[in-house]
Order: C-alpha cells, then sequence, then structure tokens
C-alpha cells in the first residue's frame, strides 16, 4: 500500500477531476487516466501474447457503471482457469514483478513503471471469506462480459454477483451506490442473481431496499 503523502493526494484528486470529465468517452478500461490506463494497456498486451479473455471488476468498474465517486488504487481482472500460469510468466518478464503468495489468497502482481498492484481473479476460485464462503465460485471472464483478447468491464449483473459474493460491507455499500445511480437495471439484476443462486437474490432484495430508503430521503 502506499504511503499517503501530499504528492499521492494530489494525483488521487486529479484522476477524479478526470474521470468526472471523461466519463461520457472513457468506455474502455484502456481509456483509464494516467498510470491506470497504462497498466491495463500492458496488461491487453499480455492477454493478447497468452490468447486470453478478461474482465476488469472491483472498483473501476463500480465507476464504470455509476458510482462516479468510486476511486481504487489497484487493478483486479477475472482471467480464465487455463490462462493464470502463462499470463503470470509472461508478465513476469514484460515488466510485471510477482508478489509473493499468501496462503488461501490469489496471485497479485506489481506493474514497475507505475507501482500499481494487480489482482488475479482466477476462474473457478471461491470468493468470500472464510466464515463466509461464496455459494459459488468465479464464472468464465466470457460469462462475465469480457469480449476478444482486452480488458473489457465487468457486465453489472455479473459485477453485483461478484460484490455479494465478497460479502465484506464495502461491497454491499458498493451495491447499494451502483443500484442508486441505476434504478431501472434493478429487475435486470435480480433476474441474474436468481439465476445463479437463491442467496444472491435475497442479499440482493435487502440491499435493494436499502438502496430505495436512501432514496427517498
Amino acid at each position: 500500500m502506499r504511503a499517503v503523502t501530499l504528492d499521492y493526494l494530489t494525483e488521487q484528486l486529479e484522476i477524479a477531476e478526470r474521470l468526472r470529465a471523461g466519463r461520457d468517452h472513457m468506455f474502455e478500461p484502456e481509456d483509464l487516466p494516467g498510470r491506470y490506463g497504462r497498466v491495463v494497456r500492458a496488461i491487453n498486451h499480455l492477454l493478447r501474447a497468452v490468447g486470453a479473455e478478461g474482465v476488469l471488476g472491483e472498483g473501476w468498474a463500480v465507476w464504470r457503471h455509476g458510482f462516479i465517486g468510486r476511486v481504487t488504487q489497484d487493478v483486479d481482472g477475472v482471467l480464465a482457469a487455463d490462462r493464470v500460469d502463462d499470463f503470470i510468466r509472461a508478465a513476469s518478464v514484460a515488466g510485471f514483478d510477482v508478489l509473493p503468495r499468501q496462503p488461501r489468497r490469489w496471485p497479485k502482481l506489481m506493474h514497475r513503471d507505475t507501482g500499481v498492484q494487480v489482482d488475479i481473479l482466477p476462474e473457478g476460485e471461491r470468493p468470500g471469506t472464510a466464515g463466509k464462503p461464496a455459494p459459488t465460485t468465479l464464472p468464465h471472464p466470457r460469462d462475465l462480459g469480457a469480449s476478444g483478447q482486452q480488458l473489457r468491464y465487468i457486465a453489472l449483473p455479473a459485477l453485483v454477483q461478484l460484490k455479494l459474493g465478497a460479502g465484506r460491507a464495502r461491497d454491499e455499500s458498493d451495491v447499494v451506490e451502483l443500484l442508486r445511480a441505476r434504478p431501472g437495471q434493478v429487475d435486470r439484476i435480480r433476474q441474474h442473481l436468481a439465476s445463479v443462486h437463491p442467496d444472491y437474490a435475497a442479499a440482493f432484495d435487502t440491499l435493494a431496499a436499502r438502496a430505495r430508503e436512501q432514496q427517498d430521503e
């Protein structure tokens, strides 16, 4: 984690302003400003090299889908299980450091030029915590909105699915903010979640009610 310095805070504020100004034309992850766009372009080069698809999730996807106040420091991508090892090997000789693997944690890389951390979410792994694992595992990127050998933003219903699977308070808050920003998508999201697992639909109903209450305040 980077130290919170004046230069760092200034950079974050500048990125937030550029994101607000560029929302109407930053349609692909590689359009992100500054060092984050550079990292995505480096990842896209690797995806083409190893013939892999991927989706960008977590904070950047939350921003793209409507919670414009969401700015994050990392890049999180879901990759197909059979491409993860090839991707990591290619990354290790193409400008990334492979960070030490912690027990029961997913792979992490560090982009040397920018200092941006890349978290790899492998297909087939189970999100959640030790005490509260998700009811399903991570799907193939193609089922999350991947298309072609470059990062795409994860589809909104799939993003909510992964957020609910993670089960953290901040992920629930992200879902509430997304529903406040995209109320017209509630039925579509719920239909998707109900088709995946009833636990997701039940958790979603609680958060959707919270979002409606906040809209009425």
